[in-house]
């Protein structure tokens, strides 16, 4: 979309240079004088376009489709964990937080998905973003206790912890929750933005088919 918008910029800048040309003395000179801003205009905006392809290029997507992006955080022990561990397993990635509500709301279907399968094929990877308790992050959120809060609800899949919020960053996040259905060979098949119900027909046979395809 960028490259396409920058397209039209090029072609309207090739408009402008050539009415520039028409004002000026119709004799030779006049004529050879008017295609040196045509031609510097028409210069200036192929660079911009091969700039942005080349920016496009270097920026891949963490989309439906595209590899997911490696990622490491801690368990509640202060262990590294990273993406490449659960290799070979479908994995809900979640990205949460304990002050966000609808990150709550949506808690209870994870874990029905997650009893659904055994550890062999399917797994759950839950980062909380939370500052520390006590603290708060960089947009002002409170910090808190993401293993009390998983005791509270009763959830028994990995909390991970991520406080510096490093895997905002690194999976183009708009806010909490966002979550990614990722493939045993590391292919996102969903993404989601915000909350949604885990445990429903359509998010059950999606893991259920991505299992089949490990």
């Amino acid at each position: 979309m960028t490259l396409g918008s920058t397209a039209e910029t090029a072609t309207g800048t090739r408009r402008q240079g050539g009415r520039r040309g028409s004002g000026v003395a119709g004799g030779p000179a006049g004529r050879r004088g008017s295609r040196v801003p045509y031609w510097g205009a028409i210069g200036a905006a192929v660079g911009v376009v091969v700039v942005a392809w080349f920016a496009r290029s270097r920026v891949t997507p963490v989309a439906a489709g595209y590899p997911a992006p490696d990622f490491e955080v801690v368990d509640t022990l202060g262990g590294p964990v990273t993406l490449a561990d659960f290799r070979g397993k479908v994995v809900l990635l979640n990205i949460w937080a304990t002050w966000c509500g609808p990150c709550r709301e949506e808690m209870p279907s994870m874990q029905a998905l997650y009893e659904a399968f055994p550890r062999d094929h399917f797994e759950i990877a839950a980062v909380s973003i939370d500052a520390p308790a006590g603290d708060t992050d960089a947009e002002g959120n409170p910090g808190g206790d993401p293993v009390a809060f998983a005791r509270e609800l009763g959830l028994t899949f990995p909390i991970l912890l991520d406080p510096s919020g490093g895997i905002q960053r690194v999976y183009q996040t708009t806010g909490v929750p966002e979550s990614f259905v990722i493939g045993p060979k590391g292919t996102i098949y969903k993404k989601v933005a915000g909350s949604t119900a885990w445990d429903s027909e359509t998010n059950v046979g999606l893991v259920r088919r991505l299992i089949g395809t490990g």
